[in-house]
């Protein structure tokens, strides 16, 4: 992986470090009008050091591993490159198959990370063989979930390799805080760090006045405060979706705001943290 340019990064269990900031594809590739605009804001990132890019096989029904794998010609030794499997292609052969159907969109002879969309009914056992499959022959370079609250974490843990998880990609922004409850403390025990999707809502939680009150004080946007309240843990990795080249650049000068303890108490007054365990959220 090329230099990150200052972006700080976090540790995986195996010790390699990724980006804390990476850049997210959700609703890529869905209009040609567009199309330009998300490879320039792709590579941007990258030059940026946001090398961290984020996908899956689900997004525009394979279009989205498309547009990243035709962005990266070129530059794929630059990126860390995460994609996902859909429940319903997770069975032992499944998933290697599906694993290859994303490599040729991707055009790439390996994923860096390759995470479980969701829990779906295919036992976990098999899953986790087929990644232990994947990752013997150099396919994978590790694996993870997405989507498992704690009681799915532990059965992960006691299905035979599935100590090996890399992340848990989940929901987490001001607005959705219930995994700071169990499912936050339960993956740093592990050593295990949080990829944090849709950190600013997809826009909705922008207008609160609490934001953009601390936002004037660091004469920052608001989006760029929830950005850095999600970065304020150094256990959590945030990838933002930014279909613009100055949405990129707003992304990442998040990386350099930090909140002060009243900033933090006014947006707790304002986003009150949960004070017991609360059903995992999805979007």
């Amino acid at each position: 992986m090329g230099p990150t340019h200052d972006v700080r990064t976090v540790p995986l269990p195996s010790g390699e470090h990724v980006p804390v900031l990476g850049q997210g594809t959700w609703g890529w590739a869905q209009d040609p009008a567009r199309r330009a605009s998300e490879k320039e804001s792709l590579l941007l990132g990258l030059d940026l050091g946001m090398t961290l890019v984020d996908t899956a096989e689900m997004y525009g029904q394979g279009a989205a591993e498309e547009l990243v794998g035709e962005t990266l010609a070129g530059r794929r030794d630059e990126a860390f490159l995460v994609t996902k499997v859909l429940p319903y292609n997770a069975g032992r052969m499944d998933t290697v198959n599906a694993c290859e159907r994303s490599l040729k969109r991707l055009r790439t002879d390996r994923i860096d990370l390759y995470l479980l969309h969701w829990r779906g009914a295919v036992p976990l056992e098999e899953t986790v063989a087929a990644f232990d499959e994947l990752l013997r022959a150099g396919k994978i370079r590790h694996w993870g979930v997405s989507n498992f609250d704690p009681a799915d974490l532990r059965e992960l843990a006691g299905v035979p390799g599935g100590d090996a998880m890399a992340t848990n990609q989940v929901l987490y922004n001001l607005t959705r805080r219930g995994i700071e409850y169990d499912l936050l403390p339960h993956c740093r025990e592990r050593g295990v760090p949080v990829m944090a999707y849709s950190p600013v809502e997809q826009g909705r939680l922008l207008p609160a006045p609490a934001l953009e009150a601390v936002a004037r004080r660091h004469e920052a946007t608001p989006a760029q405060v929830a950005l850095a309240w999600v970065l304020r843990r150094n256990d959590v990795i945030a990838i933002p979706r930014a279909g613009r080249t100055e949405h990129v650049r707003e992304n990442r000068a998040a990386l350099a705001l930090t909140l002060t303890d009243n900033d933090l108490a006014a947006l707790d007054d304002a986003f009150p943290p949960v004070r017991g365990p609360v059903p995992l959220e999805v979007l």
